[in-house]
């Protein structure tokens, strides 16, 4: 029923920006308490980038501070992840979640039961 889809990957050079978004249906971004954006590499797990309340307050995973921002658009809703000066070691399939839970402390992805197909973005040096 819950569908979440992402769009805005692709390949883009080091130091340059890149904005993933989020599309959903059959779930509410006003009444979520939380959603989250997670990216895998190959040979690694699955790591949680960035995650947002429906209060917009947000949490980051070290590597990204300061250079990505996760926003919602609750009249929309839709999920998005800004990303400036990109790296390399930023290259991964990005993943758009969502929990039904109303607990929002955790950015493990088993805690999240919603989940997009992915986009890839490709960062050179």
């Amino acid at each position: 029923q819950v569908q979440l889809v992402e769009s805005g990957g692709g390949s883009v050079q080091a130091g340059g920006s890149m904005r993933l978004s989020c599309a959903s249906s059959g779930y509410t971004y006003s009444s979520s308490s939380c959603m989250g954006w997670f990216r895998q590499a190959p040979g690694k797990e699955r790591e949680g980038v960035a995650i947002i309340t429906s209060r917009a307050s947000t949490t980051y995973a070290d590597p990204v501070k300061g250079r990505f921002t996760i926003s919602r658009d609750n009249a929309k809703n839709s999920l998005y992840l800004q990303m400036n000066s990109l790296k390399p070691e930023d290259t991964a399939m990005y993943y758009c979640a969502a929990r039904s839970s109303r607990i929002c402390s955790s950015r493990v992805a088993t805690d999240f039961n919603y989940w997009g197909q992915g986009t890839q973005v490709t960062v050179s040096s």
